[in-house]
């Protein structure tokens, strides 16, 4: 029998299934669904890696819904279905297991860094939808365009406070632009959050790179030697 996901209301119930169906769309590895206190948090990844030296930045998806008070989960899967009962939806049969999620933003320590106004975010993520689709030649291959969108979108953008421009993208694609917000910036260590009223968008920012400087080791050697 399929394990259904009870959620507070029906509406409730079509939220999630809209970010799951805009997660499909954004080319996201299943939806990470965390519930516990009656608060289901639901994470997608807009962006992410695909191997070692793939340069997409980790961007991630968020929405807060409520849920039932007893549901306590922690698990990824790659689709969620409506069931006959409004309140609910039906979970797959097997979860999944994507590199993004093993890679969790902190829970705390987030402090105010700044804000960006909506209108700016929408018009970064349409020059960025542009500049794939432009730089795309017709039979492109999948490595190729793999690696145009991680330069478009892993590249830090002035107007947004050089954040990758690919917050822009996991916005737009998740639906959370809308008016004229300012939308409030916060980080804790490595990550950046932009948090909007219909959700937010987490930037894992780069690990350090290049060699270390170089120190000695052992007895100095004696100027005759």
């Amino acid at each position: 029998m399929t394990t259904p996901l009870v959620l507070a209301d029906a509406h409730t119930a079509r939220d999630v299934l809209t970010f799951a169906g805009r997660a499909a769309q954004a080319g996201a590895d299943g939806v990470r669904l965390q519930a516990a206190g009656g608060v289901l948090a639901l994470t997608a990844a807009a962006l992410a890696p695909q191997g070692l030296f793939d340069q997409t930045p980790t961007i991630l998806a968020m929405r807060i819904v409520q849920a039932d008070p007893e549901l306590r989960c922690d698990l990824v899967v790659e689709s969620l279905t409506p069931s006959p009962e409004p309140a609910e939806l039906l979970l797959p049969d097997t979860a999944v297991s994507p590199a993004w999620a093993g890679v969790a933003p902190p829970r705390g320590g987030w402090e105010h860094v700044g804000a960006l106004p909506a209108r700016v975010i929408a018009e970064r993520a349409q020059w960025g939808i542009s500049a794939v689709a432009h730089g795309s030649p017709v039979g492109a291959g999948e490595d190729a365009v793999r690696a145009l969108r991680a330069r478009i979108w892993g590249e830090p953008d002035e107007d947004l406070g050089g954040l990758p421009r690919g917050v822009a993208f996991a916005a737009h694609a998740f639906g959370f632009v809308a008016g004229g917000e300012q939308v409030r910036v916060t980080a804790s260590g490595r990550w950046t959050r932009l948090a909007f009223a219909r959700g937010h968008v987490l930037s894992r920012g780069p690990v350090a790179t290049g060699l270390t400087d170089v120190r000695a080791t052992g007895r100095p050697l004696r100027q005759d030697q």
